[in-house]
């Protein structure tokens, strides 16, 4: 499972699967997560600004991504 990192006191779900390198572009996170290929603890997630805080899982293609502080 791979971790990321928090700066501040969260990260947009956008912004963690580019950070993570999942994908390539905001665009290209912006249609995953419109699609329902996001989960963010278990739950499917449409939003791509979901904020997401210490603790949270995300789970994309069969990628795991942890935030950590």
């Amino acid at each position: 499972m791979e971790e990321i990192k928090l700066r501040e006191e969260y990260i947009k779900l956008g912004q963690a699967l580019k950070a993570s390198g999942l994908v390539n572009s905001g665009v290209e996170a912006k249609i995953e997560i419109l699609e329902g290929n996001v989960k963010v603890n278990g739950e499917i997630i449409y939003q791509r600004g979901k904020k997401l805080y210490v603790g949270d899982i995300v789970e994309f293609n069969e990628h795991k991504i942890r935030i950590i502080k």
